[in-house]
């Protein structure tokens, strides 16, 4: 099992929705529409990163991968909505032709700034009262 925390400040107080990053690697040409279908979920962030896999063609055409070019998805995402959200790209990876890939999740322990934890929170009505 793989653990990465990520700290960068203040924890959030108890009781607030906690935040992980969803990590989503997937064939390079879904990109896009991963990303439109994990934003469905509350996510206001999200950073792709494209890259190509060193696997040899034998092992590609042996675990069923046309080819090796990947997009890496980061989307910060509630806890409250995890599960929907993890659910249903299973389900797309299980679906869609040329749609397979990887999801796994690292917690988020603390974030620097009300508003910022609000904005990634997607918690709209706490980010409009702290810019007034």
């Amino acid at each position: 099992k793989l653990e990465v925390v990520v700290k960068c400040g203040i924890n959030a107080p108890s009781g607030m929705n906690r935040l992980k990053i969803l990590v989503t690697m997937v064939n390079r040409a879904k990109a896009d529409f991963y990303m439109d279908h994990i934003q469905s979920f509350g996510v206001n962030m999200q950073m792709v990163f494209y890259g190509r896999g060193t696997a040899s063609q034998e092992v590609l055409t042996a675990i069923g991968l046309v080819d090796s070019e990947r997009a890496v998805i980061l989307s910060v995402i509630g806890e409250d909505k995890l599960k929907a959200a993890l659910e249903s790209i299973e389900e797309k990876f299980n679906t869609i032709a040329g749609g397979k890939g990887i999801a796994c999740t690292i917690p988020m322990t603390s974030i620097i700034g009300k508003s910022i934890f609000n904005f990634l929170s997607d918690n709209r009505k706490a980010v409009r009262r702290n810019e007034k």
